[in-house]
């Protein structure tokens, strides 16, 4: 039940690509209505389970911060996926196991293992390949851009990820810290990352908004809950496989309702990509950890 449970959360957090390209609305536009049509459920869920949550008020706190760490991640990628498409994008997204892994080694001095050295380079030369070399068959709006972007945003990614775990550490119920910083990013797109987007806007406008909404229900809130409910219970190699499924999920889901075509070069960029990430969480980015991967965005 607990690995079902994992599984249907990976699913629903791999349309949220997909739904953020069919709204077609700016990427600031998008992070912020992402977060803000989730907080009602949100709120309703952690009202049930609040007995649960026994962290602190600095708890709190730090993981909503993490969640600006988040606005300014989905606003990075929400604008790369017009640039190289929802599946590449989302693929990615899981390069941010290499940042963990690095700030793991300059924060807690953990070395980094014989494997991460060797397979570091492989996941670059993956990242070169789907930029598309400049070849005209590549998919995308400017898959070199799309490519820059992307690797900006899983450091910011990546930044969230270790904040939120730190505010975290009494793995309390899964619904008051992804309220936090679900609030903490809602607010953060407002504020930080809206004034840099010339295409904000409050204004509520259909089916852009339907789309948003699928987003904020599907992905931000019930993917996010079931993610956080399962994956703790299940060994950590057993959870980063099966969080690997993601971005998978999404390239078939750009491919058959976006009818998205990425070139050859860019298919075997993202083999290359993706074959390097599963090396390193099945061996671990540094020496003696456990693999580093979490939910993407």
């Amino acid at each position: 039940m607990i690995r079902l449970l994992a599984l249907l959360g990976v699913l629903s957090i791999s349309f949220a690509a997909i739904f953020v390209r069919l709204s077609g609305v700016s990427p600031v536009t998008a992070a912020f209505f992402r977060g803000l049509y989730a907080i009602p459920l949100l709120l309703v869920m952690w009202w049930v389970t609040r007995a649960a949550d026994g962290r602190s008020i600095g708890a709190r706190v730090l993981a909503a911060g993490s969640g600006v760490l988040l606005a300014l991640d989905l606003a990075l990628w929400h604008g790369w996926i017009a640039r190289i498409g929802a599946g590449l994008a989302t693929v990615i997204i899981g390069v941010q196991v290499v940042f963990v892994g690095g700030a793991a080694w300059g924060v807690h001095r953990e070395r980094p293992s014989g494997v991460a050295l060797a397979m570091i380079p492989v996941v670059l030369v993956g990242l070169v390949l789907v930029s598309g070399l400049g070849r005209a068959d590549a998919y995308g709006e400017d898959p070199v851009a799309g490519v820059t972007l992307a690797v900006a945003a899983a450091a910011c990614y990546a930044g969230f990820q270790l904040v939120f775990r730190r505010s975290n550490r009494a793995l309390a119920a899964p619904s008051g810290p992804v309220l936090d910083a679900t609030v903490g990013m809602t607010l953060g797109a407002w504020l930080l990352a809206a004034p840099f987007d010339p295409h904000f806007s409050l204004a509520v406008t259909w089916p852009a908004h339907g789309w948003l909404l699928a987003t904020a229900t599907l992905c931000q809130a019930i993917g996010w809950l079931l993610i956080g409910a399962a994956l703790p219970r299940l060994p950590a190699l057993e959870s980063s496989v099966i969080l690997l499924s993601q971005p998978l999920g999404t390239v078939t889901w750009g491919w058959l309702v976006l009818g998205e075509r990425m070139s050859w070069i860019q298919a075997a960029g993202m083999a290359v990509v993706m074959a390097g990430l599963a090396v390193l969480v099945l061996k671990g980015m540094v020496r003696g950890a456990d693999p580093a991967v979490r939910p993407a965005t």
